[in-house]
């Protein structure tokens, strides 16, 4: 018998400057993904939830378009298994641009590249691992991108690596 470690995402020394990563999941936004999520956060611009009033809007042909801050947060989401899985901090967000409108409906993918990494001078198993991240609808249209910077734990950290519980029942056979 073979048992799978639980083992997910990268460690500083796996990263290369210059490497793109396709993240491997898309997600397609629902209409009830965007109104409550433009619930949640007190959004009230009706572009997001009142499809009457939409229809005066000339930038999104009439229709719902979905909150920004929720395009945000699902890109951001699609990068994690490959970028952030294991940081230990965001350190910050650059140069965030909305480039194409997202609608109900519209599925979306996200793609990053490393453009840095240095080590930590105050934390020595960390170092900062600095991407472009970019979001695609289902056609490859851009919808937004931004420059992000996270502190991402070395192996030796042990940051991440066997926290996969022991059954107290011994193993499963």
């Amino acid at each position: 018998m073979t048992i799978h470690k639980a083992d997910l995402g990268r460690f500083v020394e796996d990263f290369v400057i210059g490497d793109v990563y396709q993240h491997p999941m898309g997600r397609t936004i629902s209409e009830a993904d965007s109104t409550w999520f433009t619930l949640l956060t007190s959004n009230t611009n009706q572009n997001h939830f009142n499809e009457h009033y939409a229809k005066q809007n000339p930038i999104t042909d009439g229709r719902i378009i979905v909150n920004s801050g929720l395009t945000v947060a699902i890109i951001l989401g699609l990068s994690v298994i490959d970028m952030s899985q294991h940081a230990v901090a965001n350190l910050g967000w650059t140069d965030i641009k909305l480039t194409s409108p997202v609608y109900i409906g519209d599925t979306l993918y996200a793609e990053s590249i490393v453009t840095d990494i240095r080590h930590s001078s105050s934390r020595p198993d960390f170092g900062i691992l600095s991407m472009r991240t970019r979001g695609l609808n289902q056609d490859g249209v851009e919808v937004m991108s931004w420059a992000r910077s996270v502190m991402i734990p070395t192996r030796a950290s042990g940051i991440g690596q066997n926290y996969f519980p022991q059954a107290v029942d011994g193993p499963l056979v």
